[in-house]
């Protein structure tokens, strides 16, 4: 494994927990920056936590957000999603890496910091990594497979020669953490006007983190940011600055949109910002790269332990089911985005009417915050299936407990119905299981469908 954010982190600790041997090489140090720009876990990452064990501690962190207004006229609710986590957790990135370090530690990952990848090459039966090291010392890593979860400016994707198409979207963004003298109606809010807007979060201990753009200012990224400069921004789009003061962190950054052609290549994988990066807007990089990871993570645990009937076939489903979810996260943020940078008459009339229509039309604010929070997020299903197939269990009431703490035990959940309807209860085909089950029933009587659920939380096959 090569990086030790959110994605690499996660992803080693499923593996170590799965019983397997797992290295997680990092360019870092081991005490790394606490100040990063992720700050939003959505819905359905902590329901992927939450399969983990860790996520009621993180939701403890930070604080749970159940309305989002974007420019003055919509304002998407939270609050009815069916989720333990029907809000936005907005908590320091650190945090999130925080829990998951731990968890990796203690399932016997081996972290090497102040390591970087120099070369590797694979072959029918591995890949061979060649490692600079503390000190400048050099090693070789032999591994059955490599998960590049190295970021933006991913060494394992330029070894690999693979291309990265997209640009920049957007440049001279301002970011800041800081604190209001007075508190804004609605905590969670974008807006545009006059030619910026301006995006706010609380952390729930009296600081804000902020996110501007000017039009009429386009600096290079290592330019300064003064407080100034964002009072300004935010007054422009808001009306007000919020009195902000005592800044402990600010920065000039640009966005790009891109995604790799291909999630695998061989025996390597890409996840996270080293498959896909784009703009901020709506939160979801940290998360769509936490979501690839849980997706490989089972997949590739039940081909090394032999547990696969198709294993090629399997390894190649991480690309078939994450890449569309990458190009739609790319889509839906560059949309916001794109609204919120409208500079002319009709553009302004479109973000109006599109905002009035996310306020007005229910069944389109509902898929809005489906696609924003994860939970909408469903995989394709072979012709004929189940309907239920391909798309996101909740955390269903089951006679042996919820749904997402029996996941935590690494292993596919076949669900049936109580008493007589389970004797007449279908047996999932061999096909759809890569790995050991653990059997439990519905919770209420009369529940006649049969699931199958994934490590991951997704439904593998149902009838009835």
């Amino acid at each position: 494994m090569v990086g030790a954010g959110p994605t690499g982190l996660l992803l080693a600790g499923d593996l170590a927990a799965a019983g397997l041997r797992v290295t997680l090489v990092e360019r870092r140090p081991a005490d790394t920056d606490t100040l990063t720009r992720a700050f939003g876990v959505h819905a359905r990452t902590l329901e992927v936590l939450d399969a983990r064990g860790v996520a009621d501690e993180l939701a403890g962190t930070g604080s749970r957000l159940t309305r989002l207004r974007l420019f003055g006229r919509a304002r998407l609710d939270l609050a009815g999603l069916r989720s333990r986590f029907p809000y936005l957790l907005v908590t320091p990135q650190y945090e999130v890496e925080r829990v998951l370090r731990r968890r990796a530690e203690e399932a016997g990952a081996d972290f090497r910091y102040e390591t970087a990848l120099r070369s590797l090459c694979q072959d029918a039966e591995g890949v061979t990594a060649e490692l600079d090291g503390p000190g400048g010392g050099t090693s070789t890593l032999r591994v059955r497979y490599l998960v590049g979860a190295d970021g933006l400016r991913s060494t394992v994707r330029e070894l690999l020669g693979l291309p990265f198409p997209g640009a920049a979207v957007i440049r001279s963004m301002v970011l800041a953490d800081v604190r209001f003298t007075r508190e804004p109606d609605d905590p969670v809010a974008v807006e545009a006007a006059d030619g910026a807007f301006a995006f706010m979060a609380p952390f729930g201990d009296g600081w804000y983190r902020v996110m501007g753009w000017d039009r009429d200012r386009e600096a290079p990224d290592g330019e300064p940011v003064g407080l100034q400069e964002v009072r300004d921004i935010v007054r422009r789009a808001h009306g007000t600055d919020y009195g902000m003061h005592d800044p402990r962190w600010l920065s000039r950054f640009h966005s790009d949109e891109r995604q790799v052609p291909a999630y695998r290549t061989g025996r390597v994988f890409l996840a996270g910002d080293a498959a896909h990066v784009h703009s901020p807007a709506g939160g979801q990089g940290m998360n769509t790269g936490l979501q690839d990871a849980a997706n490989l993570a089972w997949k590739l645990a039940a081909v090394l332990r032999g547990r696969a009937p198709a294993p090629e076939a399997l390894l190649d489903s991480y690309h078939a089911e994450r890449h569309p979810v990458g190009r739609a996260v790319l889509r839906s943020s560059g949309g916001i985005l794109r609204l919120a940078m409208a500079d002319t008459p009709a553009r302004r009339a479109l973000r109006a009417a599109v905002t009035g229509l996310l306020g007005a039309a229910r069944p389109v604010s509902d898929r809005a915050v489906g696609q924003l929070t994860g939970v909408g997020i469903r995989y394709r299903a072979a012709q004929g299936a189940h309907p239920l197939t391909g798309r996101r269990a909740p955390d269903l009431a089951l006679e042996e407990g919820r749904l997402y703490e029996l996941l935590r035990k690494g292993m596919f959940v076949l669900v049936r119905p109580q008493g007589r309807a389970a004797a007449a209860a279908r047996t999932p085909p061999a096909s759809a299981v890569a790995g050991d089950v653990l059997h439990a029933t519905w919770a209420r009587p009369g529940r006649g469908t049969t699931l199958l659920v994934r490590p991951d939380g997704y439904i593998a096959w149902a009838a009835g």
